[in-house]
């Protein structure tokens, strides 16, 4: 055996592993883990010699009987991730050796797949359809291996096809609809799916595998049935065998059945009305009366329709009375019949739920779905759950107390707050007590109910205000006693607080009222994050979160002391980690998690003080030992910390402005690292941010380090490594850059100004019908916009003439953007921005440009119409620059 495992020598052929393969797939599962690194070793040696012969090898290895199960099993997998990889990258480089294969070795694996469909051992049989799967993804939508569903649906129609061949063929064929997109296959490949799908369905077909693999693949050829669904015959028979697979005696067939209906539900909305009387039936029955796993997924066919209602809603408006909008108000004649039964969902609680992360029963579905309902219909919901409430928030069981406030703390969000302030103002009381209840699940509701009236219901300018300076003190005093209780409920106690200082946020001097209680608050949190129980992280990162937030709220200078206390603090725990013993990956984690809070929590105090010129002094006192600081929690080399700590840095440059040029020496290799951190592309996101907050610190001080900066920019852009989000944020810093240095950025022009235009050209050339695409486009075109604005302004004067030839091209781009309509309202200001800043700095140049074109007075008329008071006052501000360019 020591002779197989031997590393393979360059001249022993492929041909000699193929024939070894059953005995080095087998080694590459041994416990001994030399044999097993040589296996993997001599596997890897196989692929890179011959990979057709490798692929070939693998699938002969899966279809054979004689085989053992282990080595087929082994073989399917390697298969399977020789096809396909998560990375897009990866993935692409893999599609694309498949397709360089001779055909002749292609046909033969896929015959060995087909084949494998029919084999006695399940393993292989799965795997194939997987497989199987994997290739038609690659080769469907290239218009090959066209005769696949052909093949598939031969082994549904033989007779007497063994009960193993059709399971198997259902899954591939499910597989298969799962990788390649609908408008990939035929409409005549799509009904023979839909009808070899359908009568493995049947009952008449005796194998429950077969009838539970047949639903698995209706719930995945859905997506392809939209022609199927608009004739009422072929829905009338898909939604008969749907309802009656529902009924099937075996539960897990059941439950997938009622996933198809889920899926129908939010694909086929529009579809449903000649159905919902049965519907409602059939899952009613499910959640009173099936097994907890058919009752969730019959709860989550009413939260679909919901989904669906509040959706059409919101783009629609709420007046459903026009024939234009799709809304079919399933909710709203549910109603009486709907709520009742998820507010019997609420009283099924677990006992330890509120112990276990994401933790999912029958109460947990219900209480989401009664949320659901309370969002589509609005005051509606308000009469049928609040005599619930009342009749069981008093009971001796624990668990009517817990339902009871569930369900309030449910409908919350969606009926108006003339309707719900009145019943807050006379239960707030009753829940403030129960904050002291003997069980920890009504305490653990009750301050999750106390966060969600914060949240929703409580502004300090509000018409309907909660908090008052009468019950404020009250509810303060519970909070802060029931943030010591056990850390789940605590955690939902310092979201309540966050809630509760988020809504005087923008309240000015009226957050006065909350001043008095800031001191207790923060020392408080401060306690919480301290902590040392067991399920402490998530807790610690709450108290956190919510402390930024008191310190947003607060009201400067009135609490300038307490705030400068804070940032001291901080800044003494961020000193301490670095002293912390280090002797796992583990405590190298923690400590990184750690730094990141406190970070975070220094980021918000140096924004908050640095909005306040009597504050400002404060951090200029502290600026050199937190930069040290900074400096250290690099040295300690952890992505999430990196993030933090930049952001931090950012917020220290934008307040200590030009006196940042001290740190910029020891400070610049870290920003040069954050900068080439391709693959944690949210660092590199967040430096390249960190550097337009340098240049409006610095101005011409960033000067030195600017050919360092542009190097790296330039290089990131032309990378194919970087992720897209980084690009339109370069673009806009080279505008900051631009900006700060003046006319010292004309060195830069001549590679500045292609990457623009080639950047231009591909917003021209994305996918519209991609929502992502559509997102990115907008990002890439106010990139393309604050860039040109930046070198513009920083132009402006002796060098202008430098952007002459720059001029024609721009405003064509701006034309074709506005023509647009995909464009939002921050491509639409810096389009208009831009506009201004063209005439403004090239002045008479641009008077035949802006002749010539007109487009330029439709925009400025949109922008005039616009409800925002930001885009008119630009937009007031560009029509002065190109009159005057006009009139000259």
């Amino acid at each position: 055996m020591a002779a197989h495992l031997c590393p393979l020598h360059p001249c022993l052929s492929a041909i000699n592993m193929a024939m070894e393969i059953t005995q080095v797939l087998l080694s590459a599962q041994s416990p001994d883990g030399h044999t097993r690194t040589l296996a993997e070793a001599n596997l890897k040696q196989f692929q890179e010699q011959n990979l057709p012969l490798f692929l070939l090898s693998l699938s002969v290895e899966l279809s054979s009987e004689q085989k053992p199960p282990e080595s087929r099993r082994l073989a399917g997998i390697i298969l399977k991730n020789s096809l396909d990889a998560k990375d897009a990258v990866r993935k692409e480089e893999l599609t694309q050796r498949w397709v360089s294969v001779e055909p002749s070795i292609k046909s033969q694996i896929k015959e060995s797949l087909l084949r494998t469909l029919g084999s006695s051992v399940s393993d292989a049989r799965q795997t194939s359809s997987q497989v199987i799967a994997k290739v038609a993804s690659i080769e469907v939508p290239r218009r090959e291996w066209q005769e696949l569903i052909g093949l598939l649906l031969n082994n549904m129609t033989q007779p007497d096809a063994p009960a193993p061949l059709k399971q198997s063929t259902l899954e591939a064929l499910g597989y298969v609809c799962e990788e390649v997109s609908p408008q990939d296959l035929e409409q005549d490949q799509v009904n023979a799916i839909l009808t070899a799908v359908v009568q493995g369905m049947n009952q008449t077909e005796h194998s429950s595998e077969v009838r539970l693999a047949a639903v698995k693949a209706l719930y995945n050829a859905l997506d392809f049935a939209q022609t199927n669904f608009e004739n009422e015959v072929e829905r009338n028979f898909i939604m008969k065998v749907v309802c009656e697979t529902t009924m099937s005696k075996e539960s897990e067939i059941r439950q997938a059945a009622i996933e198809c209906l889920v899926s129908i539900a939010s694909t086929y909305y529009e579809y449903l009305e000649p159905y919902m009387q049965t519907l409602f039936n059939l899952t009613a029955n499910a959640v009173r009366g099936d097994e907890e796993p058919v009752a969730l997924q019959a709860i989550e066919f009413w939260s679909s329709i919901c989904d669906e209602e509040i959706q059409i809603q919101e783009e629609f408006g709420e007046d459903n009375g026009e024939s234009s909008s799709p809304h079919s108000n399933f909710i709203k004649q549910a109603l009486p019949t709907l709520v009742p039964l998820m507010l019997e969902t609420l009283l099924k609680q677990e006992e330890d739920q509120d112990q276990e992360d994401g933790v999912w029963n029958l109460s947990m579905a219900g209480g989401t779905c009664l949320g659901l309902i309370a969002r589509t219909v609005g005051d509606a919901v308000v009469p049928l759950v609040m005599p619930f409430v009342e009749n069981n928030i008093t009971k001796g069981d624990w668990r009517s107390r817990e339902a009871a406030t569930f369900a309030f703390g449910s409908i919350l969000e969606g009926p108006s707050i003339e309707k719900l302030a009145p019943l807050v103002h006379s239960g707030l009381e009753f829940l403030l007590n129960a904050m002291k209840d003997q069980n920890s699940h009504v305490k653990d509701t009750t301050a999750w109910t106390l966060g969600r009236i914060f949240e929703f219901l409580h502004s300090a300018g509000g018409e309907y205000p909660i908090l008052t300076a009468t019950n404020l003190p009250h509810i303060m005093s519970v909070l802060l006693e029931s943030i010591r209780d056990s850390p789940n409920v605590a955690e939902k106690v310092c979201g309540a607080i966050y809630f509760l200082a988020q809504g005087f946020e923008d309240a000015g001097s009226s957050s006065s009222i909350l001043t008095p209680y800031l001191g207790d608050t923060v020392s408080a949190l401060l306690s919480t994050a301290d902590r040392t129980d067991p399920s402490n992280v998530r807790l610690r990162s709450s108290a956190y979160e919510t402390l930024n937030e008191i310190v947003r709220c607060s009201s400067i200078p009135e609490t300038s002391n307490m705030v400068a206390h804070l940032l001291h603090e901080i800044m003494n725990r961020l000193s301490k980690t670095l002293e912390l013993h280090i002797a796992s990956l583990e405590d190298r984690e923690k400590q990184g998690d750690l730094q990141a809070l406190l970070c975070g929590v220094l980021q918000v105090i140096l924004q908050k003080l640095s909005n306040s010129t009597e504050a400002k002094p404060i951090i200029l006192q502290s600026a050199d030992q937190m930069m040290i600081l900074f400096l250290q929690v690099f040295a300690c080399r952890s992505s999430t910390v990196h993030e933090e700590a930049m952001l931090a840095i950012g917020a220290l440059a934008y307040a200590t402005g030009p006196e940042f040029a001290k740190y910029m020496q020891e400070f610049y290799k870290y920003l040069e690292m954050g900068l080439q951190n391709f693959e944690e592309y949210q660092v590199c996101s967040i430096s390249v941010g960190v550097v337009g907050d340098i240049c409006r610190a610095l101005d011409d001080k960033v000067l030195p380090y600017c050919d360092g900066i542009m190097s790296q920019l330039l290089k990131d852009l032309s990378s194919p490594m970087l992720h897209r989000s980084v690009k339109p944020p370069i673009f806009s810093c080279f505008g900051d850059i631009a900006l700060a240095i003046g006319e010292h950025f004309e060195k830069y022009v001549p590679y500045v100004i292609p990457m623009l235009q080639g950047a231009a050209e591909l917003c021209s050339h994305l996918d519209v019908n991609d929502d992502d695409m559509q997102e990115y486009g907008n990002q890439l075109r106010r990139g393309i916009f604050e860039a040109y604005s930046g070198i513009l302004q920083g132009f402006k004067g002796p060098k202008a003439a430098l952007m002459v030839p720059c001029a024609s091209p721009l405003l064509s781009f701006i034309e074709a953007v506005v023509r647009d309509k995909n464009r939002d309202e921050e491509v639409t200001k810096a389009a208009v921005a831009v506009m201004g800043d063209l005439a403004d700095t090239l002045g008479p140049n641009t008077k035949i440009l802006f002749k010539d074109c007109t487009f330029h007075m439709e925009l400025l008329g949109e922008c005039f119409r616009s409800d925002s008071d930001q885009l008119k006052e630009t937009a007031t501000w560009t029509q002065g620059m190109i009159q005057r360019v006009l009139v000259l």
